[in-house]
C-alpha cells in the first residue's frame, strides 16, 4: 500500500513538473529512466551483468528514425517497430550469451554489441557518424501534433509509466520470483526443474525490447539517432546509473537516471563540462566504496534498521 501511494504522488509529481522544468530535459531523463530499468531487470532480478546494452537502445533508434524519415508511417507504430526490432535483436544476442556466466556472459555481450556499432557505423541508411538528423516526431494517432514539446513531454510519460508498469509486473509474478532464484541460486533452481536457460533468455529479450522501446521514445525527443547510442560507452553509463540508484530496487534506476543525466545537463556548459567524464567516475568509485547498494537501498536498510 505505501508503495502504490509513493507511485501515485510521483506520478502525480510528474503531471506537474513541466511547469517547473524544461519538458525535453524530464523526457530525456524518462527515457534513460527506462533504459536503466529495463537493464536493472536483468542485472538486479537475474543477476547477468550485460555491457551491451546499447545494441538494443540504439537498434530501437535507428530503426524508429528510418521508418519516420522514409515510410511516414505514424510515430506509435514506428516505436513499435524499434522495440520488436530491439527484442528480436535481444533474442539472437542472449540465445549466445545465457549459456555463459559472470565475466564471460558480460564479454559476449560486449563482443555482440561491438560488431552492432560497426554494422551500423558502415550501414548507409544510419549515416555513418554524422548519424540521421532531422528525425520527425509526427502525429500521435494522426490526431496529436508531437512537435509540441509538452505533448511530446506526456507521450514519453506514458511510455515510461507502461514500461515501469511491465517490469514491477514481471518482478511480481511467479516468473519474476524464478528470476530471483536463479540469481540467488542457480544451482537449486535447476536442481528444481527450472529451465533456468530459458528463463534468462526470456528475461534477456523483454529486458532488450524495453531498452529499445526507450532508445525509440529518445529518437523521437531529440530527432536524431546516431552512434552516441550503440556506443559501448552508453552501455557503462546504464550501468553507473543503475549502481547509483539501487540495483535490484525497482524506484532505484529512475532516480540514477535523473541523478547522471541532470550531472551531465547542468555541468557540461560550463567549465566544469571538460571535467565531466572524470565526476562520473568518482561519484562510481564513492557509490562503489561506500553506498553498495545505491541511494535507494540505502534509504531502505536506513528503514529497516531504525523503523523495524
Amino acid at each position: 500500500m505505501n508503495n502504490q501511494k509513493l507511485n501515485i504522488a510521483l506520478l502525480a509529481l510528474a503531471l506537474i513538473a513541466p511547469a517547473a522544468l524544461y519538458p525535453v530535459f524530464l523526457a530525456k531523463v524518462l527515457c534513460f529512466a527506462l533504459f536503466a530499468c529495463a537493464f536493472n531487470l536483468l542485472l538486479g532480478f537475474v543477476g547477468l551483468l550485460s555491457f551491451g546494452h546499447a545494441a538494443f537502445l540504439g537498434t530501437g533508434g535507428y530503426i524508429t528514425g528510418y521508418l519516420m524519415i522514409n515510410s511516414g508511417i505514424t510515430p506509435e507504430l514506428a516505436i513499435l517497430a524499434g522495440t520488436v526490432a530491439g527484442g528480436l535483436l535481444g533474442a539472437i544476442f542472449g540465445k549466445l550469451a545465457v549459456k555463459r556466466e559472470g565475466i564471460y556472459f558480460a564479454m559476449v555481450t560486449l563482443a555482440l554489441a561491438q560488431l552492432v556499432f560497426f554494422l551500423y557505423l558502415q550501414a548507409p541508411f544510419t549515416n555513418g557518424e554524422d548519424g540521421m538528423q532531422g528525425v520527425p516526431r509526427g502525429e500521435l494517432f494522426g490526431l496529436l501534433d508531437l512537435s509540441n514539446n509538452y505533448t511530446m513531454y506526456y507521450f514519453v510519460l506514458a511510455i515510461f509509466v507502461f514500461g515501469y508498469w511491465m517490469i514491477n509486473r514481471t518482478i511480481h509474478s511467479p516468473f519474476g520470483q524464478v528470476l530471483k532464484a536463479i540469481r540467488d541460486n542457480e544451482a537449486r533452481a535447476t536442481s528444481l526443474g527450472y529451465d533456468v536457460n530459458r528463463y534468462k533468455w526470456i528475461a534477456f529479450i523483454i529486458s532488450s525490447a524495453l531498452a529499445a522501446l526507450a532508445g525509440s521514445t529518445k529518437t523521437l525527443v531529440f530527432q536524431l539517432a546516431s552512434l552516441t547510442d550503440v556506443h559501448w560507452h552508453m552501455s557503462g553509463e546504464v550501468i553507473l546509473m543503475t549502481l547509483v540508484g539501487g540495483v535490484g530496487t525497482i524506484f532505484g534506476p529512475v532516480l540514477g537516471a535523473g541523478f547522471i543525466v541532470s550531472m551531465q545537463n547542468y555541468l557540461s556548459g560550463g567549465e566544469m563540462g571538460n571535467y565531466i567524464h572524470i565526476i562520473m567516475g568518482a561519484v562510481f568509485v564513492v557509490c562503489v566504496l561506500s553506498f553498495r547498494s545505491g541511494i535507494v537501498g540505502q534509504l531502505i536498510k536506513f528503514k529497516r534498521n531504525n523503523f523495524s
